[in-house]
């Protein structure tokens, strides 16, 4: 059932970078569900999904996370951290999953993934190891944006959170030689009664500024 305009408006009006989190407050598993199902369902360039997200709920890593974060409390206080990972490379182990992974769910044969199948090698190929690694983080970037938005229309709050050291995160996590290495986190809850950011008027530019229509 879409969701009317004014509603959906109302949603991102609503929300903002949340700074100081309701500790006490946990988002239910029935919407937390509806979350994960959101960041499963996130668009990606061929359908490659070149990416993992770590639902870190351990509140032992989350205060050593918390320490790699500029001591930012939303990493502790929140309901839910989630770290957004990102694949290292675009192999052919990769891209041999997701042709595997769509035929089975599509109902057809390798030979009806073939032509997908070619199309993306010789993209892959065309890169670098690092320049593969840089388009899987853009990937992710959507992903961010998808879980934020999803958040908002549930009514919880978020945080996106760059202000951390990957390297440690990938420590801490267990990333190191996994084939994916951290991106962004993002904290999750219900914003705190006396968080003076969450009545600021939200600044934007114009809409003529960063609209064209040609």
């Amino acid at each position: 059932m879409p969701l009317a305009p004014d509603t959906l408006l109302a949603s991102l009006r609503w929300r903002y970078a949340t700074k100081k989190f309701d500790a006490a407050r946990k988002i239910p598993a029935e919407t937390w569900d509806a979350i994960e199902q959101s960041l499963v369902l996130t668009p990606s360039s061929f359908g490659l999904q070149p990416w993992k997200f770590i639902v870190v709920q351990d509140a032992g890593i989350r205060a050593n996370l918390c320490a790699e974060s500029w001591a930012q409390p939303q990493v502790t206080d929140a309901s839910h951290l989630v770290v957004l990972t990102a694949r290292t490379d675009l192999n052919a182990a990769d891209i041999d999953a997701w042709m595997e992974r769509m035929a089975t769910v599509q109902g057809g044969g390798p030979e009806s993934v073939a032509p997908l199948k070619g199309m993306i090698e010789g993209f892959a190929q065309s890169m670098s190891h690092e320049a593969r690694h840089a388009w899987n983080v853009r990937q992710a970037y959507i992903a961010l944006g998808q879980l934020m938005t999803s958040a908002a229309v549930l009514g919880i709050d978020a945080c996106p959170l760059e202000g951390i050291s990957a390297t440690a995160y990938d420590r801490l996590l267990g990333l190191e030689g996994s084939g994916y290495a951290t991106v962004v986190a993002c904290a999750l809850g219900y914003r705190a009664a006396d968080d003076k950011y969450a009545e600021m008027p939200k600044a934007r530019f114009d809409r003529s500024r960063v609209i064209a229509h040609l």
